[in-house]
């Protein structure tokens, strides 16, 4: 399934598990699912089975959320005990949409029990009290923790079951771009590994002397992690500066977001550091998961940081944030770096990596070795200096329950090529009315209640949307400034530029302001050129992460 048959079976309010390979677009998806629900006035709760999940999508764990903290079972008086809080029961009566991501974390058990709260707190004998519930994830990653004894997955609930969920299995490939690494990713997911595939890996063997120095190393135990970091820093001349996070609001959401934000409390540095960011820069400059090192220290003092690819970044703190009904209830800030040396694969789980040396002589859980390998775009990128035989091997249970999981999305999918266009318009309609949101008329698009009206509902004949988006542009503004005005997000509004190009209603005049200068945009031409395709990932890395998205969809538009 794409990621467009995704998103219109999301926006009709089924209850949907999403799900696909690592790199297939899950987090891109979602994130355009709760922009449209934003952008319709509901407020999604976003939440996460795990505290480092939690921060990648500015939420907090469904633990905290549902209000069951760190119980391994409840009673009926506990679910009472906790539906009683005022502040529990007044956040989930206010939900409408629940977002739970990293599903395969999650157990059953704790699935159950933060159902059972949501049902005792709206008095509704359905699912999650009756809300439309959105489950993200892979279940070949990461199982959840199972403190020595038996733990059942989240999809062997009764409740999974009542949910009526719509699969959606994701098939495009948008992070591996190399045929014979992705050979090597399907067939450990598909418990299909065979000699070849081992030697494949083997070839990637490299004794310590002949390891690059800036690549981060993988690990299956925080020891070693700590152990590598703290003596590499060491080795290096000078006094190490420090920098200290800061924060906002309540202290058990600070310490939830502390305790999942890949960046350090105190982040310890010196001039030649290994280091990678552990944000998305919003001007495309860095992801999260861009190698460097520290090359000095700017005016502020603040560290600078060069890359791979030789390019310098001024680096300033950034936040990570804990949204509730779309306020930010606390924040953490920090410089989005960590050291490079050493880092847990569970941490590095979400994460992007031009490349890594990773040690699997004592992966101890499925899936380890399959989520360590993935977050490597290239398999020229993989430095391996361990290995062992339950490194390559993936749940079996899992085996079999994926091609339930793909028959379902097939089924889905078909279901709704079956439609006419207008039928899964008018299932979305009702979703936004029945949540008490706004639509948008003439246009599948929804918009925030109360927003200001359409400056021109239409201009020869276009939707008002695209309409004040090319006014807005006309008018000579930044694209920022455009999104700023427009009340959307960037990606947004070159989506309606797009939109308008498709329907020859935009020449290249309209926005060639927001071109990057000259040699940039060669820069730009000469990436899609050499690519050969149309998808924005191999692009947006064969330039090294230095142009956003954005710029590289404007400089494809120019092209024609």
């Amino acid at each position: 399934m794409t990621q467009s048959e995704a998103i219109t079976i999301l926006k009709t309010g089924a209850n949907v598990f999403l799900t696909g390979e690592p790199g297939s677009g899950k987090t891109h998806t979602v994130n355009t699912f709760i922009e449209w629900l934003r952008n319709s006035g509901i407020e999604p709760s976003v939440t996460a089975a795990t505290g480092i999940a939690a921060t990648h999508v500015a939420g907090m764990t469904l633990h905290s959320w549902s209000g069951i903290g760190i119980s391994e079972s409840l009673s009926k008086a506990d679910v009472d005990r906790i539906a009683s809080k005022e502040h529990i029961a007044r956040r989930i009566q206010k939900a409408k949409v629940l977002i739970i991501e990293e599903i395969s974390m999650l157990s059953a058990t704790t699935f159950e029990m933060a159902d059972a709260v949501c049902r005792e707190v709206r008095r509704v004998e359905k699912p999650f009290g009756g809300l439309t519930v959105i489950l993200v994830g892979d279940f070949f990653q990461l199982p959840p923790i199972s403190r020595g004894r038996e733990v059942k997955f989240a999809y062997a609930s009764t409740v999974w079951r009542d949910l009526s969920l719509l699969t959606c299995y994701l098939t495009e490939q948008y992070r591996q771009d190399d045929t014979a690494f992705l050979d090597v990713l399907s067939a450990i997911r598909s418990g299909s590994v065979e000699e070849l595939h081992y030697e494949e890996l083997m070839r990637r063997h490299r004794d310590p002397a002949e390891l690059p120095s800036d690549a981060p190393k993988l690990f299956s135990h925080n020891a070693d992690v700590d152990r590598i970091n703290s003596a590499e820093l060491a080795k290096l001349k000078g006094i190490a500066r420090k920098f200290n996070m800061s924060s906002k609001g309540k202290d058990s959401m600070v310490e939830g977001l502390k305790r999942g934000c890949l960046s350090p409390e105190i982040l310890e540095l010196k001039e030649g550091a290994a280091v990678m960011f552990t944000k998305n820069s919003p001007q495309g400059k860095f992801v999260n998961g861009t190698l460097g090192l520290v090359s000095g220290w700017g005016a502020d003092s603040m560290p600078i940081v060069e890359t791979k690819d030789g390019l310098k970044i001024s680096t300033e703190p950034m936040e990570w944030q804990l949204e509730e009904q779309g306020k930010v209830k606390a924040s953490v800030s920090q410089i989005p770096l960590r050291l490079a040396y050493a880092m847990t694969v569970h941490k590095s789980q979400g994460m992007s990596m031009d490349a890594a040396i990773i040690d699997l002589s004592k992966a101890f859980e499925y899936g380890q070795g399959y989520v360590a390998l993935s977050r490597v775009r290239r398999l020229s990128g993989v430095f391996l200096i361990g290995l062992n035989a339950r490194a390559l091997e993936v749940h079996p249970e899992i085996l079999e329950k994926d091609k339930d999981f793909r028959a379902a999305s097939d089924a889905a999918r078909d279901a709704f090529s079956d439609m006419s266009v207008a039928e899964p318009i008018e299932m979305q309609k009702k979703f936004i009315k029945a949540m008490g949101g706004a639509w948008m008329e003439n246009e599948g698009h929804s918009r925030k209640k109360n927003d200001r009206e359409v400056r021109g509902k239409s201009v020869a004949g276009l939707p008002g949307r695209l309409a004040e988006t090319l006014a807005a542009t006309r008018d000579g503004k930044s694209l920022s400034e455009v999104a700023k005005t427009r009340a959307l997000a960037i990606s947004t509004i070159v989506k309606h530029l797009e939109e308008l190009s498709e329907i020859g209603k935009l020449t290249r005049t309209d926005f060639a302001h927001l071109l990057p200068d000259l040699s940039a945009t060669d820069e730009i031409h000469e990436a899609l050129s050499v690519t050969g395709t149309e998808l924005l990932a191999p692009v947006f890395h064969a330039l090294g992460g230095r142009y956003s998205f954005e710029m590289i969809r404007l400089v494809r538009l120019a092209r024609g």
